[in-house]
């Protein structure tokens, strides 16, 4: 097994976390609460840039937050192992493209929560969602289990949700049953249908886009878009640097009632990536051509 030490992973012991993290390229930031309800973190998060030019070059760079379920112990333990087992995978030294090294790192996550729980009964059911980021040049390739979210923030475009939620409100939101509107106080709006570690397999959803310099990345759990609305997330990605961005976004998910857990990820582009070809293995994101929403202001006045 490769050994690949974490940059930054945390908290490791069920409380709040914070770190700041620059390459030149990216200014990064991650900050997770309990928040006002809970007593114990079950969400996890990390940030990985290898010490090997090789496997940076290769592979690129991870970031991912992870949201456990399960109970204080078998939670933070099932976003933990997640985290750990995922990252560990997709380093290997193997064959295949980034999208492929994903989703096996992530179906590999999965079957080793699950295998854990039924050697130690005391943790049976846990799981967590992974919502994973990897930039390799300026590329972004993305993989998604559960409702914890990704989104991107482009300079004069609107906020874009770049993950679909597993959950059952989703659901019932992408069918036409119900609003956005009424999802957000929908009684079963926690409800997930897909988590990693619950079954011995699992469907990983897979996204690529292009990203350039100005754009933000942010990674969050639920305990952040459960508690205020996309439209407001918007309006608190206006802070710079990124920490501050995190910041404003966890107490504004404080001042909303923190009823969960709030881990939040910001990744800047602060400077012009090395232009490499898409790989292909995952659903290509389109974005507009830049300028299009200034043009579509400017002419609506």
């Amino acid at each position: 097994m490769v050994s690949i030490p974490m940059t930054h992973r945390g908290p490791d012991d069920g409380g709040n976390y914070q770190v700041q993290w620059q390459n030149g390229f990216l200014d990064v930031s991650f900050v997770t609460d309990i928040g006002k309800k809970r007593e114990h973190n079950e969400d996890s998060c990390l940030m990985c840039a290898p010490d090997s030019d090789e496997l940076v070059a290769n592979r690129g760079l991870v970031f991912a937050v992870a949201d456990g379920m399960g109970g204080a112990s078998a939670g933070e333990l099932a976003s933990h192992l997640a985290l750990e087992t995922m990252l560990e995978q997709f380093y290997k030294p193997e064959q295949g493209t980034i999208p492929a090294r994903m989703i096996q790192s992530i179906e590999d996550a999965n079957l080793h929560i699950f295998q854990h729980a039924e050697e130690h009964p005391e943790y049976y059911g846990m799981g967590t969602t992974l919502s994973a980021l990897v930039i390799h040049g300026d590329n972004a390739y993305i993989g998604q289990v559960g409702d914890s979210r990704i989104y991107l923030q482009r300079s004069n475009e609107p906020l874009k949700q770049l993950t679909e939620d597993h959950s059952l409100v989703a659901e019932q939101v992408r069918n036409g049953i119900i609003s956005e509107e009424e999802a957000q106080q929908h009684t079963l709006r926690n409800l997930i249908t897909r988590a990693v570690g619950i079954k011995p397999v699992v469907e990983v959803d897979l996204f690529s886009l292009k990203i350039k310099k100005g754009d933000r990345l942010l990674i969050c759990s639920d305990g952040l878009c459960g508690q205020i609305d996309n439209d407001e997330i918007e309006q608190k990605m206006v802070h710079d640097p990124p920490l501050e961005n995190a910041q404003a976004l966890l107490q504004a998910a404080l001042d909303s009632g923190g009823a969960d857990n709030i881990t939040i990820a910001v990744v800047q582009v602060v400077d012009s990536l090395e232009s490499l070809p898409l790989q292909s293995g995952g659903e290509e994101i389109e974005t507009p051509p830049e300028g299009f929403f200034q043009k579509l202001k400017n002419l609506f006045g």
